[in-house]
């Protein structure tokens, strides 16, 4: 979604969460290094805003560097078209889950949040995502960038 489209939508009253999401995308629009991303640590967060920033990541031709610490929400960077991975990198899968203490979601939203996640992986890391990682729920499965690099993610230069 573009920034112009947020701000329609957030013409509407709004929670606060869309208006942090408008606000990193109006900064993001304007910053110095708006083309690059480097992700050093990042323990995720809302799916729902983090498929928000992959879009706008996605629609500026932004490059987005693993090179830490990715967990969570923030694997969905994966979907960026110029995301890369350094092999020294740590992602953390899980599946969705609720923001209290981890609770499964209802069976139907989790299946439906489940495949929008994996539909920002690449093949082998949505299979595996779907076939095994998803089922964890209140932890995470931590994998090295080179295993991540091995299934399907690009490497950094």
């Amino acid at each position: 979604m573009s920034c112009a489209r947020l701000e329609e939508v957030l013409r509407r009253p709004a929670r606060a969460a869309a208006k942090l999401v408008l606000a990193f995308c109006l900064l993001s629009s304007v910053a110095p290094h708006a083309n690059a991303m480097t992700v050093r640590k990042d323990l995720g967060g809302s799916v729902r805003e983090r498929i928000v920033q992959v879009a706008h990541l996605s629609q500026t031709g932004a490059q987005v560097r693993i090179v830490g610490t990715c967990i969570s929400s923030c694997t969905l960077l994966l979907g960026v078209p110029n995301a890369c991975v350094a092999p020294s990198a740590r992602l953390g899968f899980h599946g969705p889950s609720t923001r209290q203490n981890g609770l499964p979601l209802p069976r139907a939203e989790y299946e439906r949040v489940s495949l929008q996640m994996a539909s920002l992986y690449p093949p082998q890391i949505r299979n595996w995502f779907m076939a095994t990682a998803r089922k964890t729920t209140g932890d995470y499965i931590l994998i090295s960038g080179k295993t991540a690099i091995a299934m399907g993610a690009r490497a950094c230069d």
